[in-house]
């Protein structure tokens, strides 16, 4: 079986089960991909996801379903996704061994 292209840490699972449970029924999942913008050029982007589109790398982990857009499986090989809560917010972060940059807000990198 060939590596999939992030990994889940638990808690990001977690946080993934528990925004699917309240998410609407024709949901299967979350979509990661990447677009540009932010202040090093790139930004990660999540949204539910109700099917799957052509060519999507579908990544199942610790119960829950990843789909990653195709014109982002390069940028996040490798990587993996958590979820940190802290006093004031809580966000997915991801640790991405391709980021030869990261922006000071964590919002967005380059590779």
């Amino acid at each position: 079986m060939s590596e999939q292209v992030i990994k889940l840490s638990d808690n990001a699972a977690e946080r993934i089960k528990e925004i699917m449970s309240k998410a609407e029924d024709k949901t299967i999942g979350v979509r990661v991909g990447v677009k540009s913008g932010g202040c090093a050029g790139m930004s990660y982007v999540m949204e539910y996801a109700k099917d799957i589109k052509p060519n999507e790398e579908i990544v199942e982990d610790k119960g829950v379903k990843v789909l990653i857009d195709p014109k982002a499986i390069m940028y996040l090989l490798g990587t993996e996704m958590d979820y940190k809560t802290e006093k004031f917010s809580s966000q997915f972060i991801f640790k991405n061994p391709n980021e030869t940059e990261r922006c000071g807000c964590g919002e967005s990198f380059k590779v």
